[in-house]
C-alpha cells in the first residue's frame, strides 16, 4: 500500500505538498515517517543523493522517489507492494505535476501550501491502492521484460553518512576557530602586548646608532 506521498522542490528542500492521511496509524509512527521522508527531500536537495530514481529501505517499508525538472515525487510504501508499481504511480503524478503552472511552485515559501496538489495526489493515489486492478496488472507485465535501472541504498547507511559529514564540518570550524595564527582575538592580543616593546626597541636603535655617529664625528 501507498501509505505517505510529498512532493518537494529540490532547490533548496521544501516540501510542497503532501498526501491526506488514508492510513489509520500512530500519530507517531506518521510523524516519524514524515520526517524521514523530509530528511530525504533535504539530502536530495544537497546533492547528497541522486537526482534520478531510487529506493530506499526502511524497517519493513521503501522510499521510492523520481526527480524531473527540479522537483521531486516521493512515496513510502509498505515492502510487499510492487516497485514497479510505486514508480507507475510517481510517473502519474509527475505527468499531472507538469499540467500545473510552473510559477507556482516558485512563489510557495511555507512547508505544505500548494493545497490544489494535494487533491491531486489523493486522486491518482486512488488508482493504486489495489494492485490487482486489470490497469495495474497491465502495467506489471508491460515492465515484465525489462529491468528499471533503479538504485537502492538504507536509510540508516544515509542517515551515517550526514552525521559524518556534519561531525566532519563542526571539526573543520573548530580548528578555525582556534587556530593560534588566525584566530583574530588572538592576534589582537599580540599585537596589544608587543607593539609597544617593538616601538621601544627601534627608538633605543635608533638613538643608540646616532650616539655613534656624534662620536665619531667629535673625534
Amino acid at each position: 500500500m501507498v501509505k505517505l506521498t510529498i512532493i518537494g522542490r529540490v532547490s533548496d528542500g521544501m516540501p510542497l505538498a503532501q498526501c491526506p492521511r488514508f492510513v489509520q496509524e500512530e500519530n507517531d509512527v506518521l510523524l516519524t515517517y514524515k520526517q524521514q521522508a523530509e530528511f530525504i527531500l533535504k539530502e536530495i536537495s544537497l546533492r547528497a543523493l541522486p537526482f534520478s530514481r531510487m529506493t530506499i529501505l526502511v524497517d519493513h517499508h521503501c522510499f521510492n522517489y523520481i526527480v524531473e525538472n527540479g522537483i521531486c515525487f516521493l512515496t513510502l510504501c509498505e515492502s510487499s507492494y510492487p516497485r514497479k508499481l510505486a514508480f507507475h504511480y510517481l510517473q502519474d503524478l509527475q505527468q499531472e505535476f507538469e499540467r500545473l503552472d510552473r510559477s507556482l511552485t516558485d512563489r510557495i515559501t511555507k512547508p505544505y501550501t500548494f493545497i490544489k496538489l494535494d487533491t491531486i495526489i489523493g486522486n491518482i493515489r486512488k488508482q493504486y491502492v489495489d494492485t490487482r486492478t486489470q490497469a495495474n496488472l497491465s502495467k506489471l507485465i508491460a515492465d515484465r521484460q525489462k529491468d528499471l535501472d533503479i538504485g537502492t541504498d538504507e536509510l540508516s547507511l544515509i542517515t551515517e553518512r550526514r552525521r559524518r559529514v556534519e561531525m566532519v564540518e563542526r571539526m573543520m570550524v573548530a580548528h578555525r576557530s582556534t587556530s593560534p595564527i588566525w584566530e583574530s582575538k588572538r592576534l589582537e592580543i599580540i599585537a596589544l602586548k608587543w607593539t609597544p616593546i617593538t616601538i621601544l626597541l627601534v627608538v633605543a636603535a635608533v638613538l643608540l646608532w646616532t650616539g655613534l655617529i656624534l662620536q665619531d664625528d667629535f673625534r
